[in-house]
């Protein structure tokens, strides 16, 4: 499916996305889920991600405080207090040092309460997005606090966007474990 670019396929998206990655992990073997991931000999995945996530869980986290970024950044600007997506010291250039500091702050997390907190948070994004019109959600503009995009763009990017890669990650990671 396209990049949504309206409420609707926003919502279908996000879902869908969720479903297909729900299927994947429970597709996954005991080997496959005991195995850490290790890309170090792909020279293809040099970005961060590919050696900073170790397992399943990784992954639920890094999604589940993306969801979390994003409701607290529509939270706090609608209730007037003006806030960047990214908290501060962090900026788009910087982001990658926030996501280790997520991936070390749960290393004590296991699996089942990362994927609970991801799916807990995954619905409070849903019901969030549903809050919206269309047009505040794609219509540039529509909240100043937004800047050039739109606010559907951000919802797009923590729920469908990051779960297809979350999906190649763990696709990779399947090939890998053959």
């Amino acid at each position: 499916m396209a990049r949504a670019t309206t409420k609707a396929d926003l919502l279908v998206s996000a879902q869908g996305s969720l479903h297909k990655l729900n299927e994947l992990v429970e597709s996954l073997t005991e080997t496959e889920l005991s195995t850490p991931f290790d890309f170090a000999s792909d020279p293809a995945k040099k970005e961060a991600h590919w050696s900073r996530d170790k397992r399943l869980r990784d992954i639920y986290i890094h999604l589940y405080e993306w969801h979390k970024l994003l409701l607290t950044w529509v939270s706090s600007n609608l209730s007037g207090t003006a806030a960047p997506f990214l908290p501060e010291p962090y900026n788009w250039r910087t982001y990658g040092k926030m996501n280790i500091e997520f991936w070390e702050k749960h290393q004590a997390t296991d699996t089942e309460k990362a994927r609970n907190m991801f799916l807990e948070t995954h619905s409070q994004v849903i019901k969030l997005a549903e809050e919206f019109t269309n047009d505040e959600l794609f219509s540039k503009g529509a909240f100043s606090w937004v800047g050039g995009s739109t606010l559907g763009s951000y919802f797009v990017s923590a729920t469908a966007s990051h779960y297809d890669w979350a999906m190649k990650k763990l696709r990779a990671h399947r090939k890998h474990c053959k």
